[in-house]
């Protein structure tokens, strides 16, 4: 596939992570930098590493399928890969400007 835009997709999925929310905050993933790594290969496939705020996050066992089914949902991509990881553990330091901004964390 030489017409693979990794960065355009990227972006894709940057922009799909945008719409997916921990219920109990009301900013979406990729600002609480839930999110760690966007990994494509040269064949479309995409793995991601996301952390949740807590492991006993209620959407522990929803939202990586949320991630996956929407990430997948864009044109181009062959397969997605939603890895769980606990380490480092994510904390409000993580968050993004806009996250802070949007929580009145300042």
């Amino acid at each position: 596939m030489s017409g693979l835009n990794k960065q355009e997709l990227e972006d894709k999925i940057i922009q799909v992570l945008k719409t997916c929310y921990d219920p109990e905050i009301p900013v979406d993933i990729f600002e609480l930098g839930l999110i760690y790594e966007i990994k494509i290969d040269d064949d479309a496939n995409v793995n991601i590493k996301m952390t949740l705020t807590s492991p006993a996050c209620p959407v522990a066992g929803s939202l990586p399928g949320e991630v996956n089914e929407k990430v997948k949902s864009i044109d181009g991509i062959k397969s997605v890969r939603i890895e769980l990881v606990w380490s480092p553990p994510w904390d409000r330091d993580m968050m993004s400007e806009v996250a802070k901004v949007e929580l009145g964390m300042y």
